[in-house]
This record gives C-alpha cells, sequence and structure tokens, in this order.
C-alpha cells in the first residue's frame, strides 16, 4: 500500500507528475480535489539537471530515474522522412477538442511549430499536445479514443 501525501496523493502520483513536468519542460502543475490541492514545480534551466522536476514541500525527494527508451523508437528511427510526436504522457488520444468537433489535423494538413495537434486525457485532465516543428501530416498512428504510453508515437510529419 502506498503512502498518502494528507489523503489525497500518494507518492506515486507525485513521481509521475514531476516526470510530466520534466519531459513537458513545465513550469508547474496543480491538480485538486475539491479544496484540496497540490502543485509540482519544475525548473527550467540552460544545463540538464538529473532531477528536473521538483517535488511539493511536503513530500521526500523524488528519485525516480529516467523512463528506458520505448521499443517503437527503432521502428520510427526506420522511417526516412519524417518527424514523429510522440506522446508526453500516458493517457488516452483525442483527435478533436470534443466529439462534436472536428480533428485538430488530419492526415494532409499543414501544422505550424506550436499547433495544438492533438489531446491527452490523464488523470481527467485535458492536456493539448502541440507540434514542435513546422510540417505536414503524413501519418497518425493512433484512433480517436485509444491508450497511447508515454514517448509513443502518435503522429509522422514531413
Amino acid at each position: 500500500m502506498s503512502e498518502k501525501i494528507y489523503n489525497m496523493v500518494d507518492l506515486e502520483t507525485i513521481e509521475k507528475l514531476a516526470d510530466i513536468v520534466a519531459a513537458k519542460e513545465l513550469g508547474e502543475i496543480t491538480i485538486a480535489d475539491g479544496e484540496k490541492y497540490i502543485t509540482v514545480k519544475g525548473k527550467k534551466c540552460p544545463m540538464p539537471m538529473p532531477l528536473a522536476g521538483a517535488p511539493v514541500a511536503a513530500s521526500p525527494a523524488v528519485s525516480a530515474a529516467a523512463p528506458a527508451a520505448p521499443a517503437e523508437t527503432p521502428a520510427v528511427s526506420q522511417k526516412p522522412a519524417g518527424k514523429s510526436i510522440k506522446a508526453p504522457l500516458v493517457g488516452t488520444f483525442y483527435a478533436a477538442p470534443s466529439p462534436d468537433q472536428p480533428p485538430f489535423v488530419q492526415v494532409g494538413d499543414t501544422v505550424k511549430k506550436g499547433d495544438v495537434v492533438l489531446i491527452i486525457e490523464s488523470m481527467k485532465l485535458m492536456n493539448e499536445v502541440t507540434s514542435d516543428v513546422d510540417g505536414v501530416v503524413q501519418e497518425i498512428l493512433v484512433k480517436n479514443g485509444d491508450a497511447v504510453e508515454y514517448d509513443q508515437p502518435l503522429m509522422i510529419l514531413s
């Protein structure tokens, strides 16, 4: 049984939040339950640090190692043309902002760096994922509603 911090969040959840903050280079992430909330703050620094995410003050230091490279990495590198957009966290893939709206992008669409291309729902939070490059959508590798893993390729841009 995992230890809870103030009967709200277990240490494993805090570590996962710290990993998300580090992977996405966020300033902070906050989750709330009624009047209770917890904020995990990250550090933006010019040099890489062993632990980019800083846990909340009430928790012990996070000592989780960075996730290992996923098995899909070699398969993506075999596609000579294109840049993949990968899942920044574990969750559920959604192509559109809501079921009654069109998808953010479709195959053949041109996207600019910073454009929202999909949503990943994780822990009941909708996380917009943006393109980190300009390009044209060549392939969408997952279907709407699919579960996705951290660092899983989701889209190929050229």
